[in-house]
């Protein structure tokens, strides 16, 4: 067990961001991955033009990665926002917009999990009125995921950095995950585990793993303090991962840590080759 017995990928919204966006899939595969997820890579444009989505797919096959996640679009994200399918008004428009062209790019990708960021509390609206409209989006969501045999993922983020953002529990991000199941009947959503998320939130992490493994559809890591590459901040990553394995998790990690003051090929030293 460690870390030599994970199958990782790494999330080019993170790390090679100092490289455009088309040159980062060959960068991940020099540095040895054969997997990549990315955030919505066009924060200014739910429905980009066709042209940029297929610069974009070339780009991951020549590198020959696979891309085994993406975001729906989640507004200015890095930036203020934390998605945008509980926003009413434009924000929630944009994103419905962009379901079937994410769940289009992901399906010509063979991508199987995309993630749904919930959005932040917006002032003056109700939070029933935005989970309401959260769950309606959700459904809507999970539906064209089923549609090219891929699961939904929702995921918790962490008080301290996204303090207007309502899932900041495992807990919380797992009864959104139940919801949209019951609604649907599809059964296709789960939890992303970003383990770095829960650990600013204070929570027991073993105590997480226990409860939600079999819930869990992707598992994301960042060591803390910091947000940085294992081995630079506290957090017991091998043993954590070791325990998710033996409780059945079986899928991909998502490296989604910062590199810090190096390129971010030289952030992958903790990583038996």
């Amino acid at each position: 067990m460690g870390f030599a017995d994970q199958r990782f990928n790494v999330n080019l919204s993170i790390l090679f961001t100092e490289l455009p966006l088309l040159e980062r899939p060959a960068a991940a595969a020099a540095a040895g991955f054969t997997a990549v997820e990315l955030w919505w890579p066009w924060i200014d444009s739910p429905t980009p033009e066709q042209s940029e989505l297929d610069a974009l797919k070339k780009a991951v096959e020549d590198a020959g990665v696979q891309l085994t996640g993406l975001n729906f679009y989640a507004g200015r994200l890095p930036g203020p926002d934390r998605g945008a399918l509980s926003i009413p008004g434009e924000e929630s428009e944009r994103f419905r917009a962009n379901i079937d062209v994410a769940a289009g790019f992901a399906a010509a990708l063979g991508c199987k999990a995309l993630n749904a960021l919930y959005g932040n509390r917006a002032e003056g609206v109700d939070p029933a009125e935005q989970d309401a409209l959260a769950l309606e989006n959700l459904v809507l969501a999970a539906r064209a995921a089923d549609r090219i045999g891929a699961i939904l993922l929702i995921e918790a983020l962490n008080r301290p950095e996204s303090p207007s953002y309502p899932l900041v529990s495992a807990p919380a991000a797992v009864g959104v995950v139940d919801k949209v199941n019951d609604t649907t009947g599809l059964d296709n959503a789960r939890f992303l585990m970003d383990l770095y998320h829960l650990s600013m939130n204070g929570e027991d992490l073993p105590q997480v793993i226990d409860r939600y493994a079999a819930k869990t559809g992707h598992v994301q890591i960042a060591d803390n303090p910091g947000r940085g590459a294992p081995g630079t901040g506290s957090l017991p990553l091998e043993d954590l991962l070791d325990q998710l394995t033996k409780a059945g998790y079986d899928g991909w990690v998502g490296l989604e840590y910062k590199p810090g003051d190096r390129p971010s090929a030289e952030a992958f030293d903790w990583l038996p080759r």
